[in-house]
């Protein structure tokens, strides 16, 4: 025993030595080269050291994890939302579903500010408070029979602050939603290599669920092979069809991409979840995990160098191109996924809980899934750090900022301080086969740049534009499993929403309303769709700010009734883990929510922009970059819209946070006033580690329950 307490306690301190170090170079290097490799190790330490202590003393301290007691999964298996999940294929459902835009976005155009800022926020964000309020959601969501974050909100705190949470969490949703699929879209369209890929992933997952299900129950291993090689075929192939007649079949323009989404989303809403969304799910994780495991990789091979400054000027001056705003609170809102998602709250409190098989398993799934998310966004850092400046703001700031010839954009961007000229814009252009590199906003084609870059400094130079398009490809993957996943936890709140006024609705299975609420779910969130797809200003540009304030407001709603429901469960001493990331987070959301408002730059305030472009039509002046008359009452019309959500949201969150206050303060002053909705304790009878390799412990549990159940009653 002393022998194992000694070699544990070598490899943590130095695992904890190694993220220190990389911490120390990133923090205190002035002018001088610094490796991305040292990014990497910086995170990984501290992933690994939260993992194993902070997590722990979560789930097993604080939450007090129970491996006895049956989940609702096993209580109300129906084979349609509610079904027990193998813990590695649930890890994949749940980390592909958390997994979208934001971490592959949110930190591209986070660098405008420099690399560390960015850094800092995503790895102690996710320590503690992203990963944090995913595993705690997931635990009292399972208590709970998986009820939505909505309704544990009405059910814990009150009618009041709960109704405000249901609406607010709806609301935020479709936005989310809306924004997701816009993603995807510019991903996609025109690109017959993507498209194809992403629609051979739908088949190939049919095929896993019917496997796994019919044909060879509870062979994960083998379907997970077949799985992974029919998936590289089917990126290998994207690359034929792309050169061949079929070509023009899968080029597809963004109207259309909008249309067949919006009926993908519908038919992955009401499927039972072993069907599509789980093995399709699972098997976009092997490609998501893979391409992320491959590029740190890379970097470590590589060792490319971050080209970025560690803080910019913009950070101080407020007047970047790719986003306007301030350091604070800005960075913390456009990083909307990977240090702390509201989003996450919604699938921690939606599929997952319905088919997690152990309550031991939350901090596996819950902890460890948002570790993985924030290694993403700490991958996409990189990829947007070592690139040439020059051309990382050429492709992010918009055409009207810096033309839309590669003279006049270097002449732009020289100005900045960042030097790069025409050629060598042109040469980055013609590299990855691509016409133009310029104006390129969104974050996913500077991604797409770094990882291009990264791989081919270790497979050569000829493979660049094959790392690109894969890159891009890639990206459309990810999101799009959050998409599916995405719409039917939206199903899931719609319908909790209307069973308080219409009864058979509580009921998550009935058929009726699980067509009548999918298709309005779909129906919302296609409406962003589409509104952004056609926006002057472009989609990216004007619905990104609201989806990472949305998402933070939602965080908070999340962390709100995580704090309310530790004090009222007996775990008042323990609140402080949610409400100090509840705390910083309200801060920071509000205030930015307030400068979307209320602010006098137009580039900031969605009002003060409404009134610049409404001024210009009473004179009959159309402003670029709109083009006539129409799109600058498009203009007007979305810039209210914008205006008016995210002052209702905010408003709604202080309404939830303040109900939230109230009935904690009620509590500690009269506990016998406050009741609890948790389901009754039921004995398990299915046996399962808690992490992804059982142990010793767990291994012989499992052989005494087969043992048992061979030998019968």
């Amino acid at each position: 025993m002393r022998t194992a307490n000694v070699r544990t306690t070598v490899i943590w301190t130095l695992v904890g030595l190694v993220g220190a170090t990389g911490w120390a170079v990133l923090a205190l290097s002035r002018g001088e080269d610094v490796s991305a490799a040292w990014m990497v190790a910086a995170a990984l330490g501290s992933y690994a050291i939260a993992y194993r202590f902070y997590a722990k003393f979560i789930a097993y301290k604080v939450l007090k994890v129970d491996r006895t007691r049956a989940t609702p999964a096993e209580r109300l298996n129906n084979g349609i939302d509610f079904h027990p999940t193998d813990r590695r294929v649930l890890l994949g459902h749940h980390f592909a579903a958390i997994a979208g835009a934001g971490p592959l976005v949110g930190p591209v155009l986070a660098a405008q500010m420099g690399y560390l800022p960015g850094t800092i926020w995503i790895i102690a964000g996710v320590v503690f408070a992203g990963a944090v309020q995913d595993m705690v959601v997931l635990f009292f969501s399972t208590r709970r029979d998986g009820r939505s974050l909505g309704q544990m909100a009405r059910e814990e705190i009150g009618p009041f602050g709960g109704a405000a949470a249901l609406v607010a969490a709806f609301a935020i949703m479709i936005i989310l939603l809306g924004v997701l699929a816009l993603v995807i879209v510019n991903a996609l369209a025109q690109s017959p290599w993507g498209t194809f890929s992403i629609a051979m992933t739908i088949p190939i997952a049919l095929l896993m669920g019917f496997y796994l299900r019919v044909l060879r129950p509870g062979r994960v291993s083998e379907v997970s092979l077949i799985g992974v090689a029919l998936l590289l075929l089917a990126l290998v192939a994207g690359r034929w069809v792309a050169e061949s007649s079929w070509a023009d079949t899968f080029t597809l323009a963004p109207s259309t991409l909008v249309v067949w989404l919006v009926a993908y989303g519908f038919i992955a809403s009401i499927l039972p979840v072993w069907m599509l969304l789980a093995p399709r799910d699972y098997l976009s994780t092997f490609m998501k995990i893979g391409t992320i495991l491959l590029l740190a990789l890379g970097v470590v091979i590589a060792l490319p160098t971050l080209k970025m400054d560690a803080v910019t000027d913009f950070a101080s001056r407020g007047n970047g191109p790719v986003f306007a705003g301030s350091l604070f609170p800005f960075v913390f809102i456009t990083i909307a996924c990977g240090a702390l998602s509201g989003f996450h709250s919604l699938i921690s409190s939606g599929t997952t809980p319905k088919m997690i098989q152990k309550e031991t398993q939350v901090r596996m799934i819950g902890y460890g899934s948002m570790l993985m998310e924030s290694s993403v966004a700490v991958m996409a850092l990189v990829a947007a750090s070592i690139i040439d400046p020059g051309l990382y703001f050429a492709m992010n700031a918009p055409s009207g900022a810096i033309g839309t010839t590669v003279q006049e954009a270097s002449r732009v961007v020289t100005g900045w301080g960042y030097s790069i000229s025409p050629d060598d814009l042109a040469r980055a252009a013609e590299r990855v086969e691509e016409s133009s590199l310029l104006s390129r906003t969104g974050g996913a084609p500077t991604l797409a740049i770094g990882v291009s870059e990264i791989f081919s400094k270790v497979t050569g130079g000829s493979l660049r534009a094959f790392w690109y398009h894969f890159a891009i490809m890639f990206e459309a993957l990810f999101i799009l499993t959050a998409l599916d996943a995405g719409t039917r936890v939206g199903r899931f709140m719609l319908q909790d929403m209307l069973g308080n006024v219409i009864k058979p609705f509580k009921n998550v299975s009935w058929k009726p309303g699980l067509v009548i609420t999918s298709a309005l779910v779909c129906g919302l969130w296609g409406y962003f769709l589409w509104v952004g797809v056609h926006e002057p200003l472009g989609g990216i540009n004007q619905l990104f700010p609201v989806f990472g304030i949305s998402n933070q407001l939602l965080a908070a709603v999340a962390l709100a009734v995580c704090t309310t429901l530790l004090v009222k469960s007996g775990r008042l001493k323990w609140a402080w883990i949610t409400g100090v990331p509840l705390a910083w987070d309200a801060t920071v959301t509000l205030t930015a929510s307030w400068q979307k408002v209320f602010s006098g730059d137009p580039k900031v305030g969605f009002f003060k922009q409404r009134s610049v472009f409404q001024d210009a039509i009473d004179r009959g002046e159309v402003l670029p970059p709109a083009k006539n008359m129409d799109d600058m009452h498009t203009v007007v019309t979305n810039s209210t819209v914008d205006g008016v959500l995210t002052a209702v949201l905010a408003l709604l969150i202080v309404v939830v946070i303040a109900d939230a206050l109230r009935v904690c303060i009620r509590h500690v002053r009269r506990p016998a006033l406050s009741t609890l909705s948790e389901a009754p304790y039921v004995e398990s009878r299915i046996v399962a580690p808690a992490g992804l390799f059982p142990t010793r412990e767990e291994k012989e549990e499992e052989t005494r329950h087969e043992v048992g159940t061979a030998a019968g009653p």
